[in-house]
């Protein structure tokens, strides 16, 4: 720990034209949420006295997606440097570290930062710290220029020359700054460079100039990925889920085949549970401990208390409340409902808005019928309670503890605890109707082909 100053300017203005969206690019979700918060949670983990983000005209989204961070609108696209120009009221007077992260660049992690600030308390006190990586392939990165006394200079490769182009290392545009420095350099830089835009990136030549020191740190390749296309946002996805199950195996649960389990940023695992193949987890999941979820389970805003068994093929949606050692089997779907300790679900139910007593088990092809097409009412099942196959429960309407519902049943009425309640036409049997009825259609189908 330390007691360096820190504040933070994010770039999010980019328009994504490649994301080929009406969504700002830097809401496109990673695991669940838009990708500029991943960064933002990072950030979180320096304690930062200030935090201030840049967007384009228009981006209200961003705005609200980042709050309560401060934002400022950079109204012309004019290069790096003019939109960390944009900051400087948000930051007045404030003389620490600066770091300049990037919205569409939110897969680095807290060690890196960690790196460079460390590098920015040598004794040196460099006037910028650049991070840098070594791309597989380099293409159109601009190029860090590094010798003995550290970083020299960074050029943009349509500025750079052929010996400068076969540099391995590259800039990531991220940057830790000396704050009390930070605006009088970027006020003199100019655009005379192939793009006519105001680069960032200059602000290392200008700060040797001045007879300062510049350094840089080396990160990790898939830490530093761009996201500017569709293709770049699934192999962020990639990366964030590789990160999410890691984690999740670390802390003591079991993904048996960690490739195919989808998480989502905020999904919470006790210990020993065990995720099954193909399994999706959308924002809001708890689980705790002990718990198996079989393949093909889709759980999005639902809380599954220990022991409890899901799947395969069940659909828990938001509000979904399991309580400990209940079993909800295949093709069953829960909403808004609570399934009380040690109930039973096993197959082709909908439950929606519900609670499920202790102990009940809910027949195969049940349904609560909560909506009529305007209102949605609960139903109410009791400790105990049976519920036959193929039964139709009429919200609003209440199953007294213990009572038994017969199969087929369509229930419109609340029924006393300990009951047997069943509604359907007696059985009624027609001796040899069925014979009856293949002789005198298959005489009639004769009679047609000899027409």
């Amino acid at each position: 720990m330390t007691d360096q100053k820190i504040a933070v300017i994010v770039l999010a203005a980019g328009l994504g034209t490649r994301m080929k969206s009406g969504l700002p690019k830097v809401m496109h979700p990673l695991a669940g949420r838009p990708m500029v918060n991943h960064l933002l949670d990072t950030v979180a983990g320096l304690a930062p006295e200030r935090v201030v983000v840049v967007v384009g005209p228009g981006m209200d989204q961003v705005a609200h997606a980042v709050a309560p961070h401060s934002t400022v609108v950079q109204d012309e696209r004019l290069g790096t440097a003019h939109a960390v120009r944009q900051a400087r009221d948000g930051l007045a007077g404030f003389d620490g570290t600066v770091l300049v992260l990037y919205g569409d660049t939110p897969l680095i992690t807290r060690p890196c930062l960690d790196a460079m600030l460390a590098q920015c308390r040598q004794p040196a006190r460099p006037a910028v710290v650049v991070l840098g990586f070594r791309p597989e392939l380099a293409g159109e990165y601009g190029r860090l220029v590094v010798g003995a006394d550290g970083l020299r200079a960074i050029v943009e490769y349509k500025d750079a020359t052929a010996e400068q182009r076969a540099i391995p290392l590259c800039n990531s545009g991220v940057m830790a700054i000396d704050g009390a420095r930070l605006f009088g350099l970027i006020d003199r830089v100019d655009n005379r460079n192939a793009k006519g835009e105001y680069y960032l990136t200059d602000i290392v030549a200008l700060a040797r100039a001045d007879g300062g020191a510049c350094g840089y740190v080396e990160g990790e390749v898939n830490e530093l990925l761009g996201v500017n296309s569709r293709a770049e946002l699934a192999e962020a996805e990639r990366v964030v889920q590789n990160r999410l199950r890691a984690a999740a195996m670390a802390n003591g649960a079991t993904l048996i085949d960690p490739s195919t389990v989808t998480l989502c940023w905020d999904t919470r695992l006790g210990r020993d549970v065990t995720i099954a193949p193909q399994v999706f987890f959308g924002p809001g999941v708890t689980v705790g401990d002990g718990v198996e979820i079989r393949s093909f389970c889709h759980l999005v805003g639902v809380c599954i208390a220990d022991r409890a068994e899901i799947g395969p093929f069940a659909r828990l949606r938001p509000g979904a409340n399991i309580g400990e050692a209940v079993h909800i089997g295949n093709f069953v779907e829960i909403k808004q409902a609570t399934v009380e300790a040690g109930a039973k679900i096993n197959h082709l139910t909908y439950v929606g808005d519900a609670r499920v007593g202790a102990g009940a088990n809910v027949g195969a092809g049940t349904i609560t019928c909560n909506y009529d097409g305007f209102t949605k009412d609960f139903t109410d099942i009791g400790a105990g309670a049976f519920i036959g196959s193929n039964s139709a429960l009429v919200a609003p309407v209440k199953i007294g503890d213990g009572a038994i519902i017969g199969a087929g049943s369509v229930i419109t009425q609340d029924v006393a605890a300990d009951a047997l309640a069943f509604e359907r036409n007696r059985q009624t049997e027609r001796p040899g109707w069925a014979a009856r009825f293949r002789a005198r259609r298959s005489a009639e189908k004769a009679a047609r082909k000899k027409e």
